[in-house]
């Protein structure tokens, strides 16, 4: 089990991480998402024991990350979003020095390392260098490096990266064999579809503090109520929007044209007509649409129902980053028209200046 109260970090003046409160449960996987700088490594190394929290405490596989930073290295398998390995070594001996620190007997080290190598697909380059493998090889060896010792506990940044998709798809059902072996897991990852397959919960991070926690299903409801619904209409709507308006539960009604499709003789057919509305009680609201809709004489091709996704939670919790985005470059380009302004009224002035000698010279004259 995992569990942090009030973590938080600092450096100098800079809080990179901020009061955040996570609970992950054995045989649980939490995804945690962010932008790039948001605090999401910062928050993995002082869980992993290799960076102390300036405030708040947490505990890992039962141990204080504090008082305790050597016993939870011990019992966590990290794997960052840098594999940083020793390419100048072979796999195996890369491996095995690890296990070594780890507190692996030879025999086992032995049996682990070929049980991972044949596991990756890299039993046919254990006599190669580290160096020539590719990105993907290279993610490959990081993830055997973490799950060497067999850990109780596991924080993966990005896991997936670079990996061909039948290699990403092993290792998923690896994360999932892990949930189910009662590990608690964290992922970090950019991936928001892998999120939602995997984790049990989502956690969003923003500028250091958690903006955003709970399933993904939740999430997407908390988002909106509001479910888009489309039904595909043969010919034109026989009712008008008005009537359709008056249902219980339905909310912005709207007709929109169906593009025609199909062979030339096709054409003169009338393409017919989509019908969207949206609705918080999808299960309650289209029956009734549909039975209008029919004793009215439609002819309905099909009905398709469609919920927020969880990218579209990630864009609104990050929303206003964008708006304070846009924020500073209107203060910026407002700055850059008044200083535009003043240097073209100083150029008007200095010009007038310069007009102004010459004719009383000539005046003079």
């Amino acid at each position: 089990m995992i569990e942090t109260y009030d973590l938080t970090r600092r450096f100098g003046t800079f809080t990179a991480v901020s009061q955040v409160s996570l609970r992950v449960p054995d045989g649980a996987i939490l995804a945690l998402l962010g932008p790039n700088g948001a605090g999401k490594t910062t928050t993995i190394r002082m869980l992993s024991g290799l960076l102390a929290p300036t405030e708040g405490n947490a505990t890992v596989a039962g141990y204080d990350i504090r008082r305790e930073a050597d016993a939870v290295r011990a019992c966590v398998g990290l794997v960052t979003d840098v594999p940083g390995l020793f390419e100048q070594m072979k796999a195996p001996a890369y491996l095995d020095f690890f296990g070594s620190i780890y507190g692996l007997p030879s025999s086992e080290r032995t049996l682990r390392i070929d049980e991972l190598l044949e596991f990756f697909d890299l039993t046919t380059h254990r006599n190669e260098k580290m160096a020539g493998f590719s990105k993907g090889m290279k993610q490959k060896v990081a993830l055997a490096r973490a799950l060497i010792h067999e850990p109780a506990i596991l924080f993966l940044d990005e896991p997936t990266s670079g990996l061909d998709p039948l290699a990403a798809r092993s290792v998923r059902e690896l994360i999932v064999g892990f949930k189910r072996s009662n590990r608690s897991i964290i992922l970090c990852t950019h991936d928001l579809d892998e999120a939602e397959r995997l984790a049990d919960q989502v956690a969003i991070i923003r500028q250091g503090h958690i903006v955003a926690l709970d399933t993904p299903s939740s999430l997407r409801k908390q988002a909106t109520g509001e479910t888009l619904v489309q039904i595909e209409l043969v010919d034109a709507c026989p009712l008008p929007l008005e009537a359709l308006a008056t249902i219980d539960g339905v909310h912005d009604p709207h007709l929109r044209e169906k593009k025609a499709t199909g062979s030339l003789s096709t054409a003169a057919q009338s393409p017919g007509s989509i019908l969207e509305y949206q609705t918080p009680q999808p299960k309650i609201t289209n029956p009734q649409m549909l039975s209008r809709l029919i004793m009215a004489g439609a002819q309905i091709v099909t009905v398709t129902c469609e919920t927020r996704s969880l990218e579209d939670v990630y864009a609104s919790a990050m929303g206003d980053v964008g708006t304070s985005l846009a924020d500073v470059r209107q203060q910026a380009m407002g700055d850059v028209g008044a200083s535009l302004a003043d240097s073209r009224q100083q150029a008007l002035t200095d010009a007038n200046r310069q007009n102004t000698v010459p004719s009383m010279l000539l005046k003079d004259n």
